[in-house]
């Protein structure tokens, strides 16, 4: 079916980034807006209440400065690589601008990924830490031995009842809080190169082991001018994302909201059942929902106010055809269908302008095509395999780690293979079938 965890919504550049690294940009941010409460973590507690944790640019800069610091006294530096284990916590955003500013690379990994898989993520990527939740620290344990370059491990203590860490474990093991509580001169933010890696994220992994893309800090700080070139997101918009942030979805929204200043409520796990809940209690407008999610919310029981909420646009990837119109109805918002990849290429169908169904037209920036096997455009309405091209032939990077082979299989002849089916009508209209192979 649809690439559920892989789709995003992402935009061209509108120009360069004035910022190069998010390192840069918190800073500069803490320095001319440091009191806007620019994220909220929410999550629902015991009593069913929703509870929120802010996040100033202040507060994120000082968080980031203190843990890059703790960082550094673990033999953090430059090049180096660390993992990221958690839901969506504050921690998460903190750890990634300590990264920057130590000019390390993070690899975010599902919090729920154990045993072989999440050695082999590990190892693979050459990981010499990993910042975690509490509630992964047990996978994480199990799998340090298979991971010889392994040299330390720093803990977030997600309730006031954490276990305490065991008291022999393979490796020394720090928690977060410790790290952060010591006070020391801010550090200057390592010189990167905007071509460099930011991160890397682990493709779906439908055959055989997921792979690396190598995310640059170029290409990310693109993300932070996407909202507004949306066309339909406005500077009083305030974003929702339950989706999660070892994904790029989530990293795009949050990357917008952080360029923008617009403010992100982003849920620490997604929850079906108080989404409109959460919109109502922030003011949100809107959010990004991914195929599996859409008939998960539509078959909740209707409710009289469900239309009572400050929504406008639901950004959706893989909305069934015959849910599209019923949704809208029901919610009293606009859908936008978004299709794009890890890995680049992004189409758009706006609200209200493309046929129900379609995934869009590609984005300004770029070219779409239906090709057959031999690399021959398809006729109209004729299935082949969906890619896209830059519109002035520049080259795409596409980079693996570790692995030229599929970097130069995705990207053959100017063309980037997303390796889904579609097929499109005359007037130029996409529309998404299944992954090749996929039935």
């Amino acid at each position: 079916g649809y690439r559920r965890a892989q789709r995003t919504g992402e935009y061209p550049f509108m120009n360069s980034p004035v910022h190069t690294t998010l390192a840069a940009l918190i800073t500069d941010k803490a320095r001319t807006n440091p009191d806007l409460e620019i994220l909220t973590f929410v999550t629902v507690g015991a009593d069913g209440q929703l509870e929120g944790q802010t996040r100033t640019y202040q507060q994120l800069n000082d968080n980031g400065q203190a843990l890059a610091r703790g960082l550094a006294a673990l033999g953090v530096s430059h090049g180096d690589k660390l993992a990221l284990m958690m839901n969506n916590h504050p921690e998460f955003v903190e750890t990634m601008v300590a990264s920057g500013i130590l000019g390390a690379a993070f690899i975010p990994i599902d919090p729920r990924t154990m045993g072989a898989k999440l050695s082999y993520m590990l190892d693979y990527t050459d990981c010499q830490g990993a910042v975690c939740a509490d509630y992964a620290l047990p996978s994480l344990l199990s799998v340090v031995s298979d991971c010889p370059r392994f040299k330390w491990l720093v803990v977030v203590n997600t309730t006031d009842d954490s276990s305490p860490i065991p008291p022999r474990t393979p490796l020394p093991v720090s928690y977060y809080s410790d790290l952060i509580a010591d006070a020391g001169e801010p550090l200057m933010p390592t010189e990167q190169d905007p071509a460099g890696t930011m991160f890397m994220m682990f493709t779906s992994g439908t055959t055989g082991n997921p792979k690396a893309v190598l995310f640059s800090h170029q290409r990310y700080m693109g993300l932070t001018l996407s909202p507004l070139a949306a066309g339909f997101i406005t500077a009083s918009d305030r974003y929702y994302t339950g989706l999660s942030l070892t994904h790029i979805n989530a990293q795009g929204t949050m990357a917008g909201s952080l360029g923008q200043e617009l403010p992100c409520v982003i849920s620490v796990k997604f929850t079906k059942s108080r989404l409109w809940d959460i919109t109502r209690h922030y003011g949100c407008t809107t959010f990004n929902l991914l195929g599996g999610m859409i008939p998960e919310i539509y078959a909740m029981p209707e409710k009289p106010d469900d239309a009572d909420n400050p929504v406008r646009v639901v950004q959706s990837a893989g909305m069934p055809a015959h849910l599209w119109q019923k949704f809208e109805k029901r919610f009293g918002l606009a859908l936008t269908e978004v299709y794009g990849a890890t890995e680049g290429g992004a189409m758009r169908n706006p609200p209200g302008t493309g046929p129900v169904g379609s995934i869009g037209k590609p984005l300004k920036g770029w070219v779409a095509e239906i090709l057959d096997e031999s690399g021959t455009a398809c006729p109209a309405n004729e299935e082949g395999e969906i890619c896209f091209r830059r519109d002035d032939n520049g080259p795409i990077g596409v980079q693996y780690y570790k692995n030229t082979t599929a970097s130069s299989d995705k990207v053959r002849d100017g063309w980037l293979h997303m390796g889904d089916l579609g097929h499109k009508y005359d007037n130029g209209w996409f529309y998404f079938h299944h992954r090749v192979g996929g039935g």
